[in-house]
């Protein structure tokens, strides 16, 4: 009898741990998260399912990357910020207006849209350009206007630096070019940090992008109204694991790379056009676009008021014009470069 009085209280024991709070809450917190998974992963195929590629591939060194091609004239070479894609230029209508005039080259940078980001490869700004300089090689570019928004900025200045003759000028749009404290960068490279990153971007990451969605529109595009033209913007493509983490790492990137490039911005020797809304609320144009046209002698900068970080969505004309502008520029100066001394003519 005290033998099963023994085997009856160890039982009872260890039917109390298995019911504990704290092993209930383990179980409901790993299945929650399973599921979360699983919501995120139909989300993902629905995403992709519904917004296709629409242009086409190129293979770079390994490299799978995406882009679309409008127009023709003189090559205009368009790169996005952080979190975003091809798409986010198209709905602003700048490759429609561009395509007039330009041969509009739009790529998705690695990791985003339908571009591959091996994890081999840290894809600082320097490491991208190299990557799209390949790109426009290969399909016969020599000499492009780039236009670069946001992180997209910090491509294409690393492009006129590393490739000076293949970036004919620059049109610079709300762009981040000098360190400074940024509270916002740590908590946004979270979903980059390995295994823990990992395990936020395929579970918790993609709900509550969703949830703050609105929260992050007033944000990039306020004061201004986002316009309904964003409507077309996939969100759900914006939203994908793989595409959080390109976001993420690229978050973490920021300073490093705005501290490694801070001197070598007067090397920049091509005209180059900036553009940045007045009311910017993620970056400031005084510290970062102002100080910039500052140290370059040959810019322009245009102050669009009322307007946000998206300026290219708020204000697309003005935004066509620097482009036009920088154009212009780039062809007076080749012009300039090709006159021949009146000694030398025979």
């Amino acid at each position: 009898m005290g033998i099963v009085r023994t085997v009856r209280k160890s039982t009872a024991r260890s039917s109390r741990s298995w019911t504990s709070p704290l092993v209930l809450a383990t179980f409901a917190a790993a299945g929650a998260l399973a599921a979360s998974a699983v919501i995120n992963r139909q989300a993902t195929q629905k995403a992709e399912r519904d917004n296709p590629p629409t242009g086409r591939f190129l293979d770079i060194e390994g490299v799978r990357l995406h882009y679309v091609e409008r127009g023709t004239g003189e090559p205009l070479v368009l790169l996005h910020g952080n979190g975003s894609m091809i798409q986010d230029f198209e709905t602003s209508g700048l490759v429609e207006l561009a395509a007039r005039t330009y041969r509009v080259i739009v790529f998705d940078r690695p990791g985003y849209g339908y571009s591959e980001r091996p994890r081999s490869t840290v894809w600082t700004a320097d490491a991208q350009a190299d990557l799209i300089h390949a790109a426009l090689q290969r399909i016969g570019v020599k000499q492009a206007t780039v236009l670069g928004h946001s992180w997209g900025a910090s491509v294409a200045v690393a492009l006129g630096l590393r490739h000076p003759e293949m970036v004919g000028s620059l049109v610079l749009a709300s762009g981040y070019y000098y360190p400074t404290l940024r509270a916002d960068v740590v908590t946004a490279s979270g979903p980059a940090v390995p295994i823990l990153g990992d395990l936020m971007r395929y579970t918790v990451s993609p709900l509550l992008g969703r949830m703050m969605w609105p929260l992050l529109l007033r944000k990039l595009f306020g004061p201004s109204p986002t316009p309904t033209k964003f409507d077309g913007f996939p969100v759900g493509m914006a939203l994908r694991p793989s595409q959080i983490r390109a976001g993420a790492a690229e978050s973490a990137l920021l300073l490093p790379d705005a501290f490694a490039a801070r001197a070598k911005y007067v090397r920049l020797k091509m005209p180059v056009a900036i553009i940045a809304g007045e009311e910017d609320r993620i970056v400031d144009i005084d510290r970062q676009s102002q100080r910039l046209h500052d140290e370059i002698a040959q810019s322009t900068f245009d102050r669009v008021p009322g307007v946000g970080h998206m300026v290219h969505q708020s204000a697309t004309e003005r935004v066509m014009a620097a482009i036009d502008l920088a154009s212009e520029k780039q062809t007076r100066t080749a012009s300039t470069d090709k006159v021949v001394p009146f000694a030398a003519k025979g």
